[in-house]
């Protein structure tokens, strides 16, 4: 491999370590190198501070000087919180940058290169970009299209069913699947289902792997008539894990939860559009839609899911059972996504579809 591509590589694995954690910021990978030796990592830490390259180069020290640093994202060139990151390299002393992308923010977008460039430091881009666009597709997203980047998740039987019948809880996946699962929630920055998830399962839609319970992510319910029970699991937990409701109506419902007022389609329902954008402006990234049949159609018409990961049972439910999407056969998901990926998972398998030219559309 060649040595750039291999220590982006590295950069990237140390990047998802901050995948849903970073807040509004993104998850970046940083590696400080110096003749074939790796003098400093770092990832951005919870919350989005500090960033990767602070990191890094804390942990490099005075030996940073004349090193090559591979970041995954433009380094940032706007004071925040803290200094651009950009100007850490300079005074930092080194040689050289290598990065994956540019960043699309306005406040960046080409100024931490030109920072870089204008100290006399060389800058290559574009390394690993592809594997980049996709870590970073919940940031790209956000700042491109003012929402977060949308994975629906459908688990289903062989003949494309969520549960046996109305109201029923339905247990159709292996443990594998569930640990998959509780991964895919530690990576996501929020979390959402539709009322009905809530009154049927009653469900916790916490990270419950062990020793990753505090990367439990937000969780959202879309509830257009404000009407979540105070007995529900959510509603009892608000206060360790947050809760945020998408409402058309305005009110409070109990501690730890936040009501988000969302415009109203012509039907009377939340908006999900106007939703999406109104949890972009909160900093969420990577949203998870964990279904029901109604909200993953309504996410499907809206045409914002970016990404189904579909797992599938060799279980057959019948005739009687709730189909995965309300109007939509499984079949028309290869109509309007592209798949990429497939995976046995003990007895059961994954497939991952992905919106058409997704990476392309990031850039």
């Amino acid at each position: 491999m060649n040595p750039d591509r291999r220590w982006m590589d590295y950069a990237l694995r140390l990047g998802r370590r901050a995948l849903g954690t970073t807040a509004e910021n993104p998850p970046v990978g940083c590696v400080v190198v110096k003749d074939g030796r790796v003098l400093g990592v770092g990832w951005t830490q919870p919350g989005g501070r500090p960033h990767a390259e602070t990191e890094a180069l804390k942990m490099a020290g005075d030996a940073a000087k004349g090193t090559t640093a591979y970041v995954t994202l433009e380094p940032c060139a706007h004071h925040g919180r803290t200094g651009p990151c950009a100007e850490a390299l300079v005074n930092a002393g080194l040689a050289r940058v290598v990065t994956a992308l540019e960043d699309p923010d306005l406040r960046v977008s080409g100024g931490g290169h030109a920072i870089l460039k204008a100290a006399g430091i060389t800058v290559k881009t574009g390394i690993c970009a592809e594997e980049a666009t996709q870590d970073l597709a919940g940031f790209l997203t956000r700042i491109q299209k003012k929402r977060p980047y949308v994975t629906l998740k459908i688990g289903v039987s062989a003949d494309g069913k969520i549960s046996a019948g109305p109201g029923q809880r339905t247990s159709i996946t292996g443990e594998e699947v569930k640990t998959r699962v509780h991964l895919m929630r530690a990576q996501s920055d929020a979390i959402l289902v539709g009322l009905s998830t809530v009154l049927i399962d009653d469900p916790d839609l916490t990270c419950r792997l062990p020793g990753m319970e505090a990367r439990s992510s937000i969780r959202i319910v879309a509830d257009t008539r404000l009407s979540i029970p105070s007995e529900a699991r959510l509603v009892k937990t608000a206060e360790q894990v947050p809760v945020w409701i998408l409402s058309t109506r305005k009110g409070g419902v109990s501690a730890g939860i936040t009501v988000i007022d969302c415009k109203q389609t012509a039907g009377g329902w939340v908006d999900l559009t106007n939703a999406m954008e109104r949890l972009a402006e909160r900093g969420i990234n990577r949203l998870l839609v964990e279904g029901g049949s109604h909200i993953s159609q309504s996410f499907l018409e809206a045409g914002l899911i970016d990404e189904v990961q579909l797992f599938q049972s060799p279980t057959v439910i019948g005739p009687q059972g709730i189909d995965a999407i309300a109007d939509t056969p499984l079949s028309a998901l290869e109509k309007r996504f592209k798949p990429t990926q497939k995976e046995v998972l003990g007895t059961d398998t994954l497939t991952v579809y992905e919106r058409p030219h997704v990476h392309r559309d990031s850039h």
